[in-house]
């Protein structure tokens, strides 16, 4: 709830106009609030055996305290400002919310980073089913923020503090809930599994993987980062944990770390594109384009919500096949779906597919890296998010704008040199190569019949590049099938199962 309703008040342009954000204020804003999440989750993994699952639920309460606080007294500022003092009060403003947002991101991943080993722990025996019920509240989340937002639209506008208030509900249910609660110890320490053991399943290279990303991103997120210092950490950061561990890092996971990568992409990189493309109908019928996110997230709440009899028949990785396959034809179907009926047709069979990616692949990971804990767990999902913003958010750019370019030099040749222009392809912030885009001010400048066929012919062409995307489910799918094989060799698929005693779930973690 508390990143759709944030997410609201950025993209209905409700906070635009009150700090007078512009386009790219307002998604530098966005963002503030999505890279924390995953660096918190990776880092706090590290040591939440240590301080207490407690510990981690107060932290995660306290984040969400300091962002309510912090927005409240961006909204003071400019709320009280007189006309000659507002730009200031704005800007002054802006850094509130900003670092509002990143603390929110902060406890938001340290939300995840507790509950996932917390439930992994209670149902040890059946992690794939209870962790896609517990992923289920991520779109139940979105559902009821969305439908909030539609519900309080006239009030929001009067006064966004009221969305904030809201924001709070879940918040304070959670902590009446567990401050009194007993958690139970970690199954790997209560089976006398070392944190040196933890950490060498990780392992150095599941350990250059996410500190590179956790790296990069915070490169591309601090203003006048020196690249050196970007290296310098990755170096040191690997070289200390390669060190103490002393070990490359499981096999099977380090493939399901690479698995994990154009699995973000595929359900996390697309939701933009998807969303923008089922609005547009939406719109024309006067309904709100928050419906989008509204019908795919319900698709995936309910989904995710009964997954235990469809993991129990299929087992997890025979899941994850048929959820490759079946997205591989749902972006597919979308690239040229055309009609309201057509386009929800695809979409439904796409949001089918990717309502099991991310949950049932960490259940897959708990059940085959035990001795790895909250580390292992926590660190494949971070690595996905971050995967998003650094490598697959650009990959689909690019996508994007090579089927522009070429659409636009087959069908206006005559206009294409005068409204292209030759950019730098980055991923992590470095310029890997070279690429024509369709420059939107070029575009701007013709003449209105000439600007209007170009714009058709991007879209069209934004559309049909989702086909392009398919790339990444297909490359899951012959993992997935090599996996399967590899099992099937070893007498099936059977989740790896820690000796020594049971957890006592009377007994406090230490802190």
């Amino acid at each position: 709830m508390a990143f759709i309703m944030r997410a609201d008040l950025i993209n209905s342009g409700i906070w635009a106009n009150e700090f007078g954000l512009d386009k790219v204020q307002s998604g530098v804003l966005f963002g503030a609030g999505i890279w924390p999440f995953a660096i918190s989750i990776i880092l706090f993994s590290l040591i939440i055996d240590r301080v207490g699952y407690k510990f981690a639920m107060l932290f995660s309460f306290g984040c969400y305290t300091v962002f309510g606080a912090l927005a409240l007294i961006a909204y003071g500022l400019v709320d009280g400002a007189s006309p000659e003092n507002l730009e200031a009060a704005r800007s002054s403003a802006w850094n509130y919310l900003y670092w509002g947002s990143v603390v929110l991101g902060l406890g938001n991943g340290t939300v995840e980073a507790f509950i996932n080993p917390v439930v992994a722990t209670l149902f040890k025996d059946e992690k794939s089913k209870w962790l896609n019920i517990l992923h289920a509240g991520w779109p139940a989340g979105l559902v009821f923020g969305g439908i909030l937002f539609i519900v309080l639209g006239s009030a929001i506008e009067a006064d966004w503090r009221v969305l904030i208030a809201f924001m709070f509900a879940p918040a304070l249910v959670y902590l009446v809930m567990l401050l009194k609660a007993k958690f139970p110890v970690n199954e790997r320490v209560a089976a006398g599994s070392s944190y040196k053991e933890m950490l060498g399943e990780l392992g150095v290279v599941g350990a250059l993987v996410a500190f590179t990303l956790i790296f990069f991103q915070l490169g591309q997120v601090i203003p006048n980062w020196p690249g050196w210092l970007t290296w310098v950490l990755i170096i040191v950061s690997v070289g200390g944990f390669g060190a103490y561990c002393r070990k490359l890092g499981d096999p099977l996971l380090i493939c399901l770390v690479i698995i994990m990568m154009p699995l973000a992409i595929t359900e996390l990189g697309t939701d933009g594109a998807i969303s923008g493309l089922m609005a547009g109908p939406l719109q024309e019928m006067g309904w709100s384009p928050t419906l989008v996110l509204i019908y795919t997230s319900a698709i995936m709440m309910v989904l995710r919500f009964n997954a235990g009899p469809v993991i129990q028949k299929m087992t997890p990785l025979g899941l994850l096949m048929a959820c490759s396959a079946v997205a591989i034809i749902g972006l597919y179907l979308l690239s040229f779906a055309h009609g309201l009926i057509f386009i929800f047709a695809a979409a439904t069979i796409y949001g089918v597919a990717k309502s099991y990616f991310w949950p049932t692949m960490l259940g897959t990971v708990a059940e085959q890296t035990p001795k790895g804990g909250a580390l292992t767990l926590n660190a494949i999902a971070g690595i996905g998010m971050l995967c998003v913003g650094i490598i697959g958010s650009p990959i689909i750019g690019y996508f994007q704008e090579s089927s522009a370019n070429k659409a636009i030099s087959e069908e206006m040749p005559e206009v294409h040199d005068a409204i292209v222009e030759e950019k730098d392809f980055e991923l992590g912030g470095y310029s890997i190569a070279k690429y024509t885009a369709v420059s939107q001010l070029g575009v701007s400048a013709l003449p209105e019949e000439q600007s209007a066929q170009a714009t058709v012919i991007q879209e069209k062409a934004n559309q049909s590049s989702l086909a392009k995307i398919t790339i990444f489910p297909a490359f899951m799918l012959l993992s997935y099938i090599a996996l399967f094989l590899y099992f099937k060799s070893k007498g099936g698929y059977k989740p790896k199962v820690l000796g020594s005693a049971k957890p006592d779930p009377n007994e406090e973690t230490a802190f």
